[in-house]
């Protein structure tokens, strides 16, 4: 098993905001730039980066948590799905994403891991800044 993924970043946005930047289709391409198919329900499916990671909504609540069993096109077919779960909070100065990712197969752990900043959380703060 590989070490779990923990990532915490501060936003200037509130939680409601951090929650539709990542359910919101449109939103969520503008942010990253890349297109995502990504369902508001629990048990519909994702797709973003051109289909390089997809899979399903588990859990939803409301601006302040999203868990999802998760992949990239690196895992090996044997691969179980990894699990996402992200949680939206206030904090000073704005809001803040906590992240926690496990059961990524150790084949795509340091990109996952570089991923969540170079394809998410930079751009996040980018798009942010321009709103």
């Amino acid at each position: 098993m590989t070490k779990t993924i923990l990532q915490s970043v501060k936003f200037h946005a509130t939680p409601e905001e951090l929650f539709e930047l990542y359910l919101d289709a449109k939103k969520h391409s503008a942010a990253t730039g890349a297109p995502v198919k990504i369902s508001r329900n629990v048990g519909g499916a994702f797709h973003a980066f051109c289909g390089s990671i997809s899979g399903r909504n588990l859990l939803i609540l409301r601006n302040k948590m999203i868990v999802q069993a998760w992949r990239s096109v690196h895992f090996k077919q044997s691969d179980p799905d990894s699990i996402l779960v992200l949680c939206f909070s206030k904090a000073a100065g704005g809001s803040r994403v906590d992240l926690v990712h496990v059961n990524v197969p150790q084949q795509d752990h340091k990109g996952v891991t570089q991923g969540w900043l170079k394809h998410y959380w930079k751009p996040w703060k980018r798009y942010l800044a321009a709103q």
